[in-house]
C-alpha cells in the first residue's frame, strides 16, 4: 500500500441482501423486533458487485473497503463455503483490476445465527472461533489485501448508551433478545450490535479478546499486513470550563478500545458527528442548527477533531475507515465534504499520521434498525429496480479527490499528505 487512500466503505449485510444465516437477519425476522423493516434483498450487491465497484472507481478513487459476511463463509460451524471464498476472492481480485485497495473487514456487526445461538461474544470459545475464521479468509485472499479490519465499531454500544434514545427503544432491544432466544430455542442469543446495558462489559471483554485472537492470527499469515479495529467517535467537545461529564464518557465509550489499539498497525476512524457537553451533560443542539437524520447538528469540523484525540490517545496512524451524513437533502452531504477534509487537512498539518479518507457510503442502503429512511449513500438506489443513480454529493467527493491527487502529479502544494 503506497499514497493516501481515497475511498468509499460499506458492509456486507447492509447491500448483499439475502444473508439469511447471520443473526441479524434473525434479529430483524423476530417478533417482537427492533428492526424497522427486515434487509431482504439490500441493494442487490451479491449480485451487483461488479457495478458497484465500477462505480467507486469512476469517481477516481483509489481504495473500496467492504465486509466479508462470516455468516455466508462458515454457514455451520466448521464447515467453509468454498463459494463464498470464492465470491470475496473475486471482489478483492476485481478492485485490484480497477486500481483500488481492498481494506477488508472482517467483522462488520453481523456473526452467522450458530454463533449468536451460542451466547455470541459472551461464549468464552468466540475469540477462537474468531479466530479460525479469520485464519481461513487470510489464507484464501489476504495476500492480495491492503488493510485488514477486524471487526466494526465494538465501541458502539456504548457510545449510543451516552444518546437520548426513547426508553420503548431500550426495552424493544431487549424484547427482541428475548424473542430470538426464545425462537432460536437457546439459552441466550447475543449479537454485536444490539446489546443489554448489563452485558456491554461483558460483550466488550469478549470481542477485546477476539479481536487479540484475529490479528493474531491474519498476522501468521502474513505479517507485513496493516491490522486494526475501527471505532465510532464522536467530537466531544467541552462548552465552558467543566470537562468532568466529557471525560466520563470518553472513559466509558473509547479508553478501553484506544488503549487496545496501541499495540495495532492503525485505528480506525468513524465519526458522524461534534456533541457538547458542560459540567451538567449534554448541551442541547441549537433550534437553528441543520440537522442530520440521527438528530446531531450538521458540523464538518468533527472530523478532524475526532482524528486528533484518537491519534493523541493511541500513538498510531489513523485511518478515516467511515465519515459521513444520514440525510435526505443531498445538498447538505455535498456542502459538508469540503470543509471536513479541509479540517481533516488541518490535523494532518499538525502531524497526525493519517493513511486515508473512505466515505460512508457507496450506495444508500440498509441501515440497521432503521431501515431504508436513513439515507447515506453519494447513489441513490430504486428499491424495485436497484438502478444506481448518482447524487450531486458524489460529482462534489469525485472533484474534491481529483484537485487533491492532481496537485500531487503537478507539484503543487499538497493539501492532504497525498503522495501517490
Amino acid at each position: 500500500m503506497t499514497g493516501f487512500l481515497w475511498g468509499v466503505a460499506g458492509a456486507g449485510h447492509q447491500t448483499e441482501g439475502h444473508n439469511d444465516r447471520s443473526d441479524t437477519w434473525f434479529l430483524e425476522n423476530v417478533t417482537p423486533t427492533v428492526f424497522r423493516e427486515p434487509s431482504g434483498p439490500a441493494t442487490d450487491s451479491w449480485a451487483r458487485w461488479r457495478v458497484d465497484i465500477g462505480l467507486a472507481s469512476g469517481l477516481g478513487l483509489n481504495a473500496y473497503r467492504f465486509s466479508v459476511e462470516w455468516a455466508r463463509i462458515e454457514p455451520s460451524e466448521g464447515t467453509y463455503d468454498e463459494a463464498a471464498l470464492d465470491h470475496y476472492e473475486a471482489i478483492v481480485d476485481h478492485c485490484l483490476s480497477l486500481g483500488l485497495a481492498p481494506v477488508v473487514t472482517f467483522n462488520h456487526f453481523t456473526s452467522p445465527h450458530w454463533f449468536a445461538a451460542a451466547g455470541g461474544w459472551l461464549n468464552p470459545d468466540a475469540p477462537r472461533l474468531f479466530a479460525r475464521y479469520c485464519d481461513a479468509v487470510t489464507a484464501r485472499f489476504g495476500d492480495r489485501i491492503a488493510i485488514a479490519v477486524t471487526m466494526n465499531e465494538p465501541n458502539l454500544a456504548r457510545l449510543l448508551s451516552w444518546m437520548e434514545l426513547p426508553s420503548f427503544v431500550r426495552e424493544l432491544e431487549r424484547k427482541t433478545l428475548e424473542a430470538a432466544t426464545a425462537a432460536a430455542g437457546v439459552t441466550r442469543y447475543r449479537v454485536a450490535n444490539v446489546m443489554l446495558p448489563e452485558e456491554m462489559d461483558a460483550l466488550a471483554d469478549g470481542m477485546e479478546a477476539g479481536h487479540r485472537a484475529a490479528r493474531a492470527a491474519i498476522k501468521a499469515r502474513r505479517p507485513d499486513l496493516p491490522v486494526g479495529l475501527s471505532l465510532a467517535v464522536a467530537d466531544d467537545v467541552v462548552d465552558g470550563d467543566d470537562p468532568s461529564v466529557r471525560d466520563r464518557k470518553r472513559s466509558e465509550v473509547y479508553e478501553r478500545w484506544l488503549h487496545l489499539a496501541r499495540d495495532d498497525d492503525f485505528v480506525g476512524v468513524q465519526n458522524y458527528e461534534r456533541l457538547h457537553y458542560d459540567g451538567n451533560g449534554a448541551v442541547p443542539v441549537p433550534a437553528e442548527a441543520p440537522r442530520n437524520q440521527m438528530g446531531s447538528a450538521v458540523d464538518p469540523e468533527s472530523l478532524g477533531g475526532a482524528v486528533r484525540y484518537v491519534h493523541a490517545e493511541t500513538g498510531v496512524p489513523v485511518l478515516v475507515t467511515e465519515h459521513g451524513m444520514a440525510t435526505a437533502d443531498d445538498t447538505l452531504r455535498a456542502a459538508f465534504l469540503e470543509p471536513s477534509l479541509a479540517g481533516l487537512h488541518a490535523a494532518i498539518g499538525d502531524g497526525v499520521p493519517v493513511l486515508g479518507y473512505l466515505h460512508w457510503t457507496l450506495l444508500d442502503n440498509f441501515e440497521w434498525i432503521f431501515g431504508y429512511g436513513h439515507r447515506l449513500g453519494l447513489f441513490e438506489v430504486d428499491r424495485d429496480t436497484f438502478a444506481r443513480t448518482p447524487k450531486i454529493s458524489a460529482g462534489v467527493y469525485a472533484d474534491l479527490v481529483a484537485a487533491y491527487r492532481k496537485r500531487v502529479v503537478d507539484g503543487l502544494p499538497v493539501t492532504l499528505n497525498e503522495t501517490a
